[in-house]
């Protein structure tokens, strides 16, 4: 027979104990109700905007920044900053952490960008942003170097095989067999030509660096849907997961058991 679902009164006394959800203010059965009225509150501007809409956004918006700010003070403020400053002994088998207290001089400089709010005094607030961005630029320098240089250095690979072969795992180490060296010339040729599409200082008279540069557009124009495909895959894969928790996880659809 088909199982108990919302619309039934069994799965409802069925959801009502509480169990290992005592710290929870209401019961399993109304928290699962809940969150599926408000899934089907989301899906809603499928159809057009709504009032039942904006308040479900806005009540997600709502509790997204009150859990940003629980982790900004647990994950950031707490491990990074105020235990550095503070200190901590040795206990439960926790490491020793020194006090600097040197650390409790960032505590102004971050007061300093309440004073956006202020009309007279808001230039203030522009000292922790330019602490903020001058850092951030430094980390992403090195970031740079760290990921694309080595991309890079990637794309010069050998193209001339030595072995005449299939690859195999026991071949030994320096050999390229002629499938790996095909597909060697592979990425230096698309990225030669992708490369050539953003040369810019100069009219691009050559024929054949017109061509080239034709090709190397159509390659992005590839390497952009794939990068669309797979965000298009990521929001089926969220619509398939909520899917999921109102036919099954709510409404209990399914084959007789």
């Amino acid at each position: 027979m088909q199982p108990d679902n919302v619309f039934t009164g069994n799965w409802w006394r069925g959801q009502q104990g509480y169990d290992s959800y005592d710290w929870q203010l209401i019961s399993p059965a109304w928290a699962v109700t809940i969150a599926a009225i408000l899934t089907i509150g989301l899906y809603s501007l499928l159809y057009r905007e709504n009032k039942f809409y904006r308040f479900v956004e806005h009540a997600f918006v709502g509790l997204a920044a009150g859990f940003s700010i629980y982790q900004i003070v647990a994950e950031v403020l707490y491990p990074k900053w105020y235990l550095p400053m503070v200190g901590r002994a040795g206990t439960d088998g926790m490491p020793i952490i020194l006090s600097h207290w040197v650390w409790a001089a960032l505590l102004p400089v971050g007061l300093l960008a309440f004073f956006v709010f202020s009309q007279k005094n808001a230039w203030l607030s522009r000292i922790p942003i330019g602490i903020i961005i001058g850092l951030w630029s430094g980390q992403q320098l090195n970031a740079f170097f760290n990921r694309y240089l080595p991309q890079l250095t990637d794309t010069a690979r050998p193209i001339i095989p030595n072995e005449w072969t299939l690859a195999s795992r026991d071949a030994p180490a320096g050999a390229l067999p002629w499938p790996q060296a095909l597909n060697n010339l592979i990425i230096v040729v698309a990225f030669i030509m992708v490369l050539s599409y953003f040369l810019y200082s100069f009219e691009q008279k050559n024929r054949v660096l017109q061509k080239s540069a034709i090709a190397g557009r159509w390659l992005l124009m590839v390497g952009f849907g794939v990068i669309f495909g797979t965000t298009m895959m990521t929001r089926f894969v969220l619509f398939i997961d909520r899917a999921y928790f109102l036919l099954v996880e709510w409404l209990k659809v399914g084959p007789p058991t």
